[in-house]
């Protein structure tokens, strides 16, 4: 029945990597299942025959599926099906997004559909990595245009070793969670989260991490060639060299005055006027052809920017390769939030706010990793304002997402543990105006605001972007650059980090990919230039966290008690922690394994409530003295709780010094009184008195 069934076999880090094709979802332009150890992912590549109209752009999507029958769940959604994708879905269909992209031709217009479906799930075995390669096959093997291969692997560094695809025990521990994706000779993407790992450490698992990769693209090319599909023709979008040429010598004086300013809205100004004046030359000359005579503006700006920066070193807005725009920093400009940071680059202005919350209000992820819980949440907006545009507001898309996840990355190292700061945080950097470098300057904008409010973070973070010009074997980079830079640029080089070390990377290329000269260099530069932002800026804004937390930010205080002891905290149906959280103005949670976070706006009131817990724990002793209060009074004496769920009765004769005929002639219910235990017998009843403390 499967004729074409054919199995490909290597290894990848020590472990069986097995693609099999020609079972699969047959009718796609490629397909294969990659099993990686016990992880198993279905990839299916699949092209329009014709180009789509009226766009200028090469319409790709990825889509990675997490199945969380892979890993033996139920969803836990009310329909019992999975929804839409989760952040790390998106974060991993973007990962395999950015090295792929720049390999398909720039002029095709066909849309190309890769789809990833993780359909089982070995932790040892990452299913990001087995559909980087699995996607990588399915368009080699394809009938598809691609300039590939390329392969992807996992770095994790332990103490000082450098390992490839580390088993899930490894990455408990490792000091870096190092993505990178290449081709033979170049690097085309790499995504990092670091412990302040040292720019030569970072370095050095790069290039491992390359020649681990060179290894898998081998295994693929050895697959194209046996079962590879010769690859489609396709009409392309590219205008024709003719209109181009006279389209750039009408114009290009006009461009060279309207792009050099410092001002995005002053460019944009002047770039208007040109594009009428050249749609009314050459509308009539090349009819029906207005997207390729807006491609030959598109292209003549990027060839002045890149022969300004190649040829003379000149920057659209006058700066030299390695100064930066103007910076500023400023924090507690939102009053009545836990804390607040506003970082400004040039015309880039992001404004960070952070909330403390109880640990209880963690987020819960229903994903097909082992991580269920995460305590600090970053979340990146950016309206259509920010870049002078008017459009609603739908909620954040792929690039928002990727980028509050790049920053929540970059933070991550510093955060304070649970046990030492026992909240859990949320970040929102809100984009007020965008010219470039947004993910970095919400870096910046979140440690300010960590600052402001208070949180012993382990070190100040910055983030910093470098950016590349390449023609043939010349390259130039080039920091802080702002949105026409990256726009008609061929790199956006993001790197955050401490004094220390780097903690976050994301590279986005438009090229085939990286040497490792140009790595080394971006290194050197943004290291240089984040130093210089965290001494000159933002620790001349706020030099150290604050001492206090703000009058507006819970307190918490957390304790732990004996786990046979938490139902006697909780009481009959909560009725205790109930209590105590009513009458202190409190919220109390109590964890499975004894920890009890108390969290309210006043301190003494957590307090209060803390020495409560700690009393119910305490077994009783004869000599205790306790304040109670009256709740039974019976002929023989009263009844008389002296801690939230512990009563004792105090005997008539034990009530006053005097003799006293009834007991409801010196007591009532509701009464407030001092007690001390004078016994606890065999059965644990406890006896009372009051006798010293009333006459």
């Amino acid at each position: 029945m499967f004729e074409n069934y054919k199995v490909f076999k290597t290894k990848l880090a020590g472990r069986d990597l097995v693609v099999e094709t020609g079972k699969f979802a047959q009718l796609a332009n490629g397909t294969c299942m990659v099993r990686y150890g016990e992880t198993c992912v279905n990839v299916a590549v699949t092209a329009s025959k014709k180009p789509r109209d009226g766009i200028d752009f090469f319409p790709l999507s990825v889509d990675f599926e997490e199945r969380l029958y892979s890993v033996g769940k139920i969803p836990g959604s009310f329909s019992k099906r999975e929804g839409k994708p989760s952040e790390k879905a998106i974060l991993a269909s973007r990962v395999i997004d950015r090295p792929i992209r720049p390999l398909f031709p720039k002029d095709m217009r066909n849309d190309v559909s890769i789809v990833c479906t993780v359909m089982s799930v070995d932790e040892d075995c990452s299913p990001e990595i087995a559909a980087m390669i699995g996607a990588s096959i399915a368009i080699s093997i394809s009938d598809i245009p691609w300039d590939g291969p390329i392969s992807g692997v996992f770095v994790g560094l332990v103490g000082d070793e450098i390992i490839i695809n580390p088993t899930a025990e490894e990455r408990k521990k490792s000091d870096l969670a190092l993505t990178v994706a290449s081709t033979e000779n170049l690097i085309p993407m790499i995504e990092a989260g670091a412990n302040e790992v040292s720019d030569e450490k970072m370095y050095e698992a790069i290039l491992k991490a390359h020649e681990a990769n060179k290894e898998v693209i081998k295994f693929i090319k050895e697959i194209k060639d046996q079962i590879g599909k010769e690859k489609f023709t396709y009409e392309s979008a590219e205008p024709s060299e003719e209109m181009y040429e006279e389209i750039k010598n009408f114009s290009i004086e006009d461009i060279k005055t309207a792009l050099y300013t410092n001002d995005k809205n002053v460019r944009d100004e002047r770039l208007d006027p040109i594009y009428k004046k050249v749609h009314e030359k050459f509308d009539e000359i090349y009819p029906e052809c207005e997207k390729q005579i807006d491609e030959c503006l598109y292209k003549t700006q990027k060839y002045v920017v890149r022969r300004w920066l190649l040829d003379e070193q000149k920057r659209v807005d006058g700066r030299k390769m390695d100064e930066m725009r103007p910076l500023d920093a400023q924090v507690g400009l939102l009053p009545r939030v836990h804390g607040s940071g506003m970082f400004t680059r040039g015309q880039t202005q992001v404004l960070t706010a952070l909330t403390l919350g109880p640990v209880s209000d963690e987020q819960i992820l229903d994903g097909i990793d082992s991580e269920e819980t995460k305590r600090y949440m970053h979340h990146y907006n950016f309206p259509s304002y920010s870049v002078g545009e008017t459009r609603p507001s739908r909620g954040p898309g792929r690039r928002e997402i990727g980028h509050g996840a790049l920053a929540e990355k970059a933070l991550v190292p510093v955060i304070p543990p649970v046990e030492e700061f026992p909240y859990a945080l949320r970040l929102v950097s809100e984009v007020l105006s965008s010219n470039g470098s947004t993910s970095q300057a919400s870096v910046c904008g979140s440690t300010l605001a960590l600052m402001d409010a208070g949180v012993p973070i382990k070190a100040p973070v910055a983030g910093i972007s470098c950016g590349l010009i390449t023609e043939g074997d010349r390259f130039m980079t080039m920091v802080d650059i702002q949105g026409l830079e990256d726009f008609f640029g061929d790199m956006d080089f993001k790197v955050a980090g401490t004094h220390k070390g780097i903690t976050a990377i994301q590279m986005d290329l438009k090229i085939h990919g990286l040497t490792k000269e140009i790595i080394k260099e971006a290194l050197e530069k943004t290291h240089k230039a984040r130093n210089y932002i965290l001494d000159e800026v933002m620790l001349k804004a706020i030099p150290e966290p604050r001492k206090e937390l703000s009058k507006y930010a819970p307190k918490v205080l957390t304790t732990s008690i004996p786990i046979d002891k938490i139902r006697d905290v909780i009481g009959p149906g909560g009725k205790i922690v109930q209590k105590i959280s009513a009458d202190y103005d409190v919220k109390i949670d109590i964890e499975d394994d004894g920890k009890i976070f108390i969290l309210g706006l006043d301190t003494y009131n957590c307090q209060q409530a803390l020495n409560i817990i700690r009393n119910i724990v305490i077994e009783p002793a004869v000599g205790a003295v306790y304040k109670g209060k009256v709740i039974r009074i019976m002929d023989f004496g009263a009844f008389i709780e002296f801690l939230p769920g512990k009563e004792g009765l105090c005997h008539i004769s034990q009530i006053a010094k005097r003799r006293i005929n009834k007991v409801s002639d010196v007591l009532s219910v509701g009464d407030e009184v001092t007690v001390v235990i004078t016994e606890i017998d065999s059965k644990g009843r406890i006896n009372l008195s009051m006798k010293e403390f009333n006459d």
